[in-house]
C-alpha cells in the first residue's frame, strides 16, 4: 500500500483528509495522512495551522519528505487568502483556475520531488460543500429559510467559481447566514454527506487533484 502525506492549512483540512479522503482512498489502497503546517515552533512546541509564508510551509513539507523520502506527497491550501511570497502569485491569468494551476506549477518547479503534487483549493474549502449546501439542513434545525436563501443566492456560481472577495468568499456566504456556522465540524460533515465523487463531478479542479491521487495507486 503506498502512503500519500498532505500537508494542509489547517484543522479543518486537516479532518477533511483523514476522515472523508482517507476513507475515500482506502479502496484504492492508498494510506492518506495529513498534518497543519507548521506556523512556529518553540523548545517545547510546534505549533501548527494557518498559512503564514510560503518559506515556512516549503520547509516543513521538505522535513516531512526526508522523513519519508520514498512515499508521495501533496497539499492543500485554500487560494483565499494565499500569502503574496507563493511562487506564482504575480503571475498574470484569465480566471482564478488558471492563476491557481500556474501557482501549483511554480511550487512544483521549486519544489521538484517526483513524489510531489502541489494542490491549492479554489478558493476554500467551503466551496466544496457548494455540490450541495442543502445538506445543511441536516446540521441546523429549524435554519431550512435561511439555508433556502444561501442556496438560491449561489445556485448559478459553480462551487470552485464562488470568488476571493472578504465579503463574499465560500466561508462568509455560509457565515452570513449561518453565523453559527462551524469549519471543522459541520463543514467535514456536510463533506461526509455529500462525498467525493459529488465533489468531483461539479468541481473540475478538485477533480483533478482526486484523479492525479486516484493514479498513483496503479503506478507500476
Amino acid at each position: 500500500m503506498r502512503r500519500v502525506h498532505i500537508l494542509v492549512e489547517g484543522q479543518t483540512e486537516l479532518q477533511f483528509v483523514k476522515r472523508v479522503l482517507w476513507t475515500y482512498f482506502s479502496h484504492y489502497d492508498l494510506d492518506l495522512d495529513a498534518r497543519a503546517v507548521e506556523t512556529s515552533r518553540t523548545r517545547y512546541k510546534i505549533h501548527r495551522g494557518g498559512i503564514t509564508s510560503y518559506l515556512k510551509a516549503k520547509n516543513d513539507l521538505l522535513r516531512w519528505i526526508k522523513e519519508n523520502p520514498k512515499d508521495y506527497f501533496s497539499t492543500m491550501f485554500d487560494f483565499y487568502a494565499l500569502p503574496n511570497d507563493f511562487p506564482g502569485m504575480s503571475s498574470v491569468a484569465t480566471n482564478a483556475c488558471r492563476k491557481v494551476k500556474l501557482i501549483e506549477e511554480a511550487i512544483k518547479v521549486d519544489i521538484p520531488h517526483h513524489h510531489f503534487i502541489p494542490y491549492i483549493q479554489l478558493h476554500e474549502f467551503e466551496a466544496l460543500l457548494f455540490t450541495d449546501i442543502r445538506l445543511l439542513k441536516a446540521e441546523f434545525e429549524g435554519k431550512d429559510r435561511e439555508i433556502e436563501m444561501l442556496y438560491k443566492s449561489t445556485r448559478a456560481i459553480a462551487p470552485e467559481d464562488i470568488n476571493n472577495s472578504p465579503e463574499t468568499a465560500p466561508s462568509k456566504r455560509i457565515l452570513s447566514f449561518l453565523p453559527i456556522f462551524d469549519k471543522v465540524s459541520n463543514g467535514v460533515s456536510i463533506a461526509e454527506a455529500i462525498s467525493v465523487d459529488e465533489m468531483c463531478k461539479v468541481c473540475p479542479h478538485f477533480n483533478e487533484w482526486i484523479t492525479k491521487l486516484k493514479n498513483i495507486a496503479i503506478l507500476p
